[in-house]
């Protein structure tokens, strides 16, 4: 099986097998700082902001500036590196009863809420402007509860702005306070491939209207109608179970959504977290790393474990995800996510 595991950059057109693993992340950090600022004089810097008023329009260009310094070069701007993080939300209670789960609302089994949180600690040193989420809970949740181990200590704001009403009831109306959060945008584009009627419903209402196929387990479905048809259903790239979708349609929408309101975000500088779902993100590191779909089909995503890409120059660079479960944080940074952490370092300081 194909597999994300922790890795040197690498351009999006090379396969997960062309991967190697850094020696350390310390190594790799140090190179970082050795070719910029060094580490004492980012630390003296980030010492004299730390005076400003946190919450401060100005505090938040000042970091901006010293931790991301290749924003400005010579007076004029230049394309800055953005991260893109992609999260698989942890175990639902679905998940934990083997059960097809597709666009059914199921939240997190507790090993789902502390995989979610555990995925915030591998993230907590990278920076995060905005959040997208599926219109599933079970995403949401993940997103929300990997943000509590944010060393930034923003808070993630979900936005409502299906009517303007719901924009009016929800708006901030403290300056400060809106500069330290963090947009959460809801979209169904990243729910989880529709399984038809392998969605799971209670099985004896399943039973009355479907001679038992929905509410089935996935073994139970797999002695119904054969291991290779369900593994047909779940594994093909085009050939959905009925009534649902294939990946390849799956990947139309989450594609289609990622290239219209997420990658000009990323174009713009901003820093993406997204927690969506297996399908879903399969999808899009189909699209980021130019997979075929052989490739796409074969490629495992665990739960609750975070993938770092950075975006820059139109292209998209995988800097990897923690090597296993035990690992916190074995990123490749790059130049601009060292300095970051350093900044995080001396507000840590400063509080203290």
């Amino acid at each position: 099986m194909a597999a994300l595991q922790a890795g040197n950059a690498v351009h999006c057109s090379q396969t997960p097998k062309s991967i190697s693993n850094p020696s350390s992340k310390k190594s790799v950090v140090n190179a970082s700082f050795s070719r910029s600022t060094s580490p004492a004089t980012l630390h003296s810097n980030f010492k004299s902001h730390a005076k400003i008023e946190s919450g401060s329009a100005s505090f938040r260009r000042a970091i901006r500036a010293e931790a991301f310094p290749d924003a400005q070069q010579n007076g004029a701007a230049t394309e800055k590196a953005s991260a893109l993080i992609l999260i698989r939300h942890g175990e639902s209670l679905w998940n934990s009863k083997n059960l097809f789960t597709g666009c059914v609302d199921v939240p997190l089994s507790e090993k789902g809420v502390n995989e979610a949180i555990e995925a915030g600690k591998r993230i907590s040193e990278i920076p995060v402007d905005v959040i997208f989420t599926s219109a599933l809970i079970r995403a949401q949740m993940t997103a929300m509860l990997a943000m509590t181990q944010h060393r930034r200590n923003k808070v993630p704001v979900i936005l409502h702005e299906y009517s303007q009403r719901a924009k009016d009831w929800s708006r901030i109306f403290s300056q400060n306070t809106d500069e330290e959060i963090i947009p959460v945008i809801t979209a169904w584009e990243l729910n989880e491939r529709m399984y038809g009627e392998l969605q799971g419903l209670n099985k004896k209402e399943t039973a009355d209207k479907y001679g038992e196929l929905q509410g089935l387990n996935k073994k139970e479905t797999a002695d119904k109608y054969g291991t290779e048809q369900v593994t047909l259903w779940r594994r093909s790239y085009d050939v959905p179970p009925p009534n649902g979708e294939s990946l390849a349609m799956c990947a139309e929408r989450a594609v289609a959504y990622f290239k219209d309101h997420v990658q000009p975000r990323l174009a713009a500088g901003e820093n993406v977290l997204i927690a969506a779902h297996g399908n879903s993100l399969r999808a899009i590191i189909m699209y980021l790393d130019s997979l075929t779909s052989q490739e796409v089909i074969e490629l495992e995503l665990s739960t609750g474990i975070p993938m770092l890409y950075i975006f820059q120059g139109s292209k998209f660079l995988r800097r990897g995800s923690p090597l296993r479960n035990s690992d916190i944080g074995v990123f490749a940074l790059t130049e601009d996510l060292a300095q970051y952490r350093t900044m995080l370092d001396t507000i840590s300081e400063g509080r203290g």
